[in-house]
């Protein structure tokens, strides 16, 4: 019931008819416009953390100050997961949730090198402000030395949506 993946093993998905593709899982962060991080925090409780993020090549960016709980987890421990919701519709009358999500377990690092990070803070800026190409690049010069950039290379993925979803898309893709 584990994935092999490098030197971790991973769960399998249970209900694999529930299953999302690699493709739409993709579009789900593609689409997303935040996700939850979550690392082995202080005390060893977990720390969950609602962000903003791109995805692109099976990494995650996001920005963060450049101190502060999330740095000083990735710091003990940079093994992270990162969740995000694309549907939850509530049915009242059947009892149930309607929904889809992306979950990803990787390993989490901090950008340093001044091209790689102007790199992924553009990419994350283009993300959010896609039509205002000056006036996103004027705001990463002026904020760039304050601003910290982390990348999540993908260890594994899942995806899922309930089976009411399933049974609607009735073999089309979602997204």
């Amino acid at each position: 019931m584990f994935k092999e993946s490098g030197e971790c093993m991973f769960r399998g998905m249970r209900r694999k008819n529930q299953e999302l593709s690699y493709e739409d899982s993709v579009c789900v962060l593609n689409k997303g416009t935040s996700g939850i991080l979550a690392v082995a925090g202080d005390g060893d409780y977990p720390y969950a953390v609602p962000l903003s993020y791109v995805y692109e090549d099976s990494k995650i960016f996001f920005h963060s100050a450049k101190t502060g709980h999330k740095l000083d987890a990735i710091g003990r421990n940079n093994k992270v997961s990162f969740c995000v919701i694309d549907q939850d519709k509530v049915v009242p009358e059947e009892y149930t949730t309607y929904f889809r999500s992306v979950i990803i377990f990787g390993t989490a690092r901090i950008l340093n090198e001044e091209t790689e990070k102007r790199a992924a803070l553009e990419k994350l800026a283009a993300k959010y402000s896609p039509d205002h190409e000056a006036g996103r690049l004027q705001e990463i010069d002026k904020l760039f030395k304050q601003v910290c950039m982390v990348e999540i290379a993908v260890d594994h993925m899942t995806g899922k949506e309930s089976i009411e979803l399933v049974r609607m898309n009735d073999g089309r893709r979602p997204c």
